[in-house]
C-alpha cells in the first residue's frame, strides 16, 4: 500500500467519467493504492472480496476454473475496475485476478463504494453504464459459445467433404430407425453405394479430382432422394443410404434413380476441366423380421453391393 491516485489517474477511470471529482476527491484519497507485481494474484476464485479495485496502471488477467495460472479469458487495463460485483451481491469473487504486468490499483472498499453510488449520480449512471456492457458481452460470449458447440455437434456428425452425414451418425441413428420402423410395423431398406474405380480414378487425375467426384455424388444422391430418406458417407467412396418405410419394389425403384442420376452428372475438376463419367454400383437390403439389426441390413447389403461390382459394375442389387 502506498501514495495516492494522481488527478490524471482518476480522470482515466471509466466510472469517474462526468463525477465531480473535487466532490469526492477526500474519500478516493482515503482509499489505499496497491502496487502489483507481475504475477501477483489480487481475487481469488470463491474467496470473500468487499473490494472495488480501480486499475490506475498496468493490466490484470482474469482467470476462471482452471485457476491463476491457466489460460487467462480477459484482460483488464488503466481505467477499468474489477471486484464491484462482489459488493453489489455481497457475494465471493467469481474469478481470478492476477497482475499481468506491474500494476496500481485504487482498493475502494464497500463502505467508500456505497457512499460513492448515494453521493455522485453520474457515479450510479456510469456503474450501471459498465454492467449492462458486461452484461451485454458476456450474452455475445454464451450466443458465441452456443453456436460453436452447435457446430463442433454438427461437424462430429457430418463429413466435411461431401456434407453428407458420416459413419458416426450412421452407427447410432440406423439402429434407432430400424426400432421405429418396427414399432410401426413399417419396412425399411437400406442401399450401400460404391463409386465404381474410384482408386484408379483418383490415380490418374489426382486425389484434388477425387475430391470433386465425391462432392458431386453426395450431391446428386441429396436432389434425387425423397426429404424423408437420408445419405451418409460410410467411409472412402462408400456411402449408405436409409429409406424409411421403403419396401423391396421401392427401394430397386430408388436404386435406379441414384445409378442414372449419377451416370448423368458432369463432374469438373478444380480447374473447370470436365472428368470422365461417373458411375456407382449399389447393394440393397430390406430389414429382416428374423434379424432386425443394423449389422444384419447393413452386411446383407454390402453383400449384394459386392454382386454388383461382381457383375460389371453401374448396376443396382437387391
Amino acid at each position: 500500500m502506498t501514495g495516492k491516485a494522481d488527478q490524471r489517474e482518476l480522470e482515466n477511470l471509466k466510472i469517474l467519467q462526468g463525477v465531480a471529482l473535487p466532490e469526492i476527491r477526500d474519500k478516493l484519497d482515503a482509499c489505499p493504492v496497491r502496487l502489483l507485481d507481475a504475477g501477483e494474484q489480487l481475487l481469488a476464485m470463491g474467496q470473500p472480496n468487499r473490494v472495488m479495485y480501480m486499475i490506475l496502471s498496468g493490466r490484470l488477467s482474469v482467470h476462471l476454473e482452471g485457476g491463476p495460472k491457466s489460460e487467462p479469458v480477459a484482460f483488464l487495463g488503466a481505467g477499468e475496475t474489477v471486484g464491484e460485483i462482489s459488493i453489489l451481491d455481497a457475494s465471493p469473487a467469481s474469478a481470478h485476478v492476477v497482475a499481468a504486468e506491474p500494476s496500481r490499483v485504487l482498493a475502494v472498499g464497500d463502505e467508500v463504494f456505497w457512499t460513492l453510488v448515494d453521493a455522485s449520480h453520474d457515479f450510479a449512471v456510469n456503474l450501471l453504464v459498465m454492467l449492462a456492457k458486461r452484461l451485454r458481452r458476456n450474452n455475445a460470449t454464451v450466443d458465441d459459445n452456443i453456436r460453436l458447440q452447435r457446430e463442433y455437434k454438427r461437424n462430429a456428425l457430418v463429413d466435411a467433404l461431401t456434407g453428407l452425414y458420416n459413419r458416426r451418425w450412421l452407427d447410432d441413428t440406423l439402429p434407432r430407425m430400424i426400432k421405429r420402423c418396427a414399432r410401426s410395423q413399417q419396412p425399411l431398406a437400406v442401399l450401400m453405394i460404391d463409386i465404381d474405380h474410384f482408386k484408379r480414378f483418383n490415380d490418374e487425375h489426382g486425389h484434388a479430382s477425387g475430391d470433386a467426384v465425391l462432392a458431386a455424388v453426395a450431391h446428386a444422391l441429396r436432389a434425387t432422394l425423397r426429404p424423408t430418406d437420408m445419405v451418409a458417407r460410410y467411409g472412402g467412396e462408400e456411402l449408405a443410404v436409409i429409406l424409411p418405410e421403403t419396401g423391396p419394389r421401392a427401394a430397386r425403384g430408388v436404386a435406379e434413380r441414384l445409378r442414372v442420376a449419377v451416370r448423368e452428372t458432369v463432374v469438373k475438376d478444380p480447374t473447370g476441366r470436365v472428368l470422365p463419367r461417373v458411375t456407382i454400383s449399389l447393394g440393397g437390403a430390406i430389414i429382416d423380421e428374423d434379424d432386425p439389426s443394423a449389422k444384419g441390413v447393413l452386411a446383407a447389403a454390402d453383400a449384394n453391393l459386392y454382386l454388383s461390382k461382381q457383375n460389371g459394375r453401374d448396376r443396382a442389387t437387391l
